[in-house]
């Protein structure tokens, strides 16, 4: 008996009428993840497309895979290194003990790739459980199916995160996201808000020890490592320039989030987002215009006390969450504006807020995540504008 056939059988169960029919949306999300959902549409005029939320949902996931496992290398990358550093032997805790097998040499692929898996599950499966419990619980409650958003809302949550983040407040901040950045305003499709930065953001504010700083980055106690942003901070350009090489930082082997920190590994899931037209070139091509022009003039103009503004825009590009976020918060299809020239502009407005952000205010060097949040914010607003502006072209020329 096969899989379609035993999910055939107990569907009646599920569906109105059904002694379990208030849980439908649980068989909907088991048999869809499966298969491919048969539902066509019956009216007389509709669009025709193969690309639905499901396969939508599972592209992106796919072009996370270049950042995942750039995640699992450099976290352990970094916490063998700091340990070599320090002259450390184990790290005193559960993970001792499958590390005891592969040591912790920074120079060992196999060992920095097992030990950055050591903390990236942890942190993941936290945040599949308990984010799946409330998408689950609204889905039941409303009566309406389990959604597939979340297997990408999960996966981006866990790797803007720091390595060793408690993980108690991993699921303080994903429950955050979910229930408060899309569900209470209907869920998938109507939140204005990127659900995975809105958790980012409540544990930025609300556990700033354990989401800022330096000592957050290298998943070992006692340790401090500096982001290249922390650096050029406090010392600008040649302090970054000490530490990390251009190339370091492009390949992502510098300390950061899980998965932020390899621009390369973000190009290579831009390219499939772009492939297969998942995400918006304009809103990629508006981030970068709007970094680039707002860092050049901030380059000219020039500071004698604060050597942030000396930092060129192709540092900007490799330092930070700004590839990360370029590629898969500001591309949000929801969070985004939906018009081609309020893309554009969408996308302008975030380059130029993360630039003014990191490098204005001295005290959070990092901009990404407000940046994108700001402009979540406004891209109804840009879309209004822009369609209100075409309409008056269209009056004009056909007055």
């Amino acid at each position: 008996m096969s899989a379609r056939d035993i999910l055939d059988s107990i569907e009646p169960h599920f569906t109105k009428g059904g002694k379990f029919e208030k849980y439908y949306g649980l068989y909907e999300m088991v048999d869809t993840f499966i298969y491919t959902p048969s539902d066509v549409t019956r009216g007389r005029t509709h669009v025709r497309d193969g690309n639905d939320l499901k396969r939508t949902m599972t592209f992106v996931v796919i072009a996370t895979a270049f950042c995942i496992l750039m995640a699992w290398y450099n976290t352990g990358y970094q916490a063998n290194l700091a340990m070599e550093k320090i002259g450390a032997t184990d790290i005193n805790n559960w993970r001792s003990i499958p590390m005891a097998l592969f040591g912790y040499n920074p120079l060992n692929p196999f060992s920095c790739l097992v030990h950055g898996m050591l903390y990236f599950f942890p942190v993941y499966i936290t945040t599949l459980a308990v984010g799946g419990i409330w998408e689950v619980l609204f889905a039941t409650v409303r009566k309406h199916e389990v959604n597939e958003g979340f297997l990408v809302s999960s996966m981006l949550y866990t790797l803007i995160l720091p390595p060793d983040i408690p993980l108690w407040q991993v699921a303080l901040g994903i429950s955050f996201g979910i229930v408060l950045g899309k569900e209470v305003f209907g869920g998938t499709g109507k939140n204005f808000l990127n659900p995975a930065l809105t958790g980012r953001a409540f544990l930025f504010f609300a556990y700033p020890a354990s989401i800022s700083g330096d000592a957050v980055w290298v998943a070992v106690d006692g340790y401090s490592g500096a982001t290249a942003l922390s650096l050029a901070s406090a010392g600008g350009l040649e302090a970054i320039k000490e530490s990390f090489s251009w190339i370091q930082a492009f390949l992502g082997f510098i300390p950061g989030s899980m998965g932020e920190t390899s621009t390369l590994a973000c190009l290579l899931g831009a390219a499939f987002l772009l492939y297969t037209r998942v995400a918006s070139y304009r809103i990629m091509g508006g981030v970068l215009i709007g970094m680039i022009g707002m860092s050049t003039l901030l380059n000219i103009i020039g500071s004698t006390t604060n050597p942030m503004f000396a930092i060129p825009w192709y540092w900007h590009m490799v330092v930070g969450g700004f590839a990360f976020g370029t590629v898969f918060m500001a591309t949000d299809p929801v969070s985004a504006a939906v018009t081609d020239t309020g893309r554009w502009i969408y996308g302008a407005m975030i380059g130029v807020m993360i630039i003014i952000i990191r490098v204005i205010n001295p005290a959070f060097p990092e901009g990404v995540m407000l940046a994108i949040l700001f402009s979540n914010m406004f891209a109804p607003l840009i879309d209004y504008f822009v369609v209100q502006a075409n309409i008056r072209r269209r009056i004009k020329r056909h007055a």
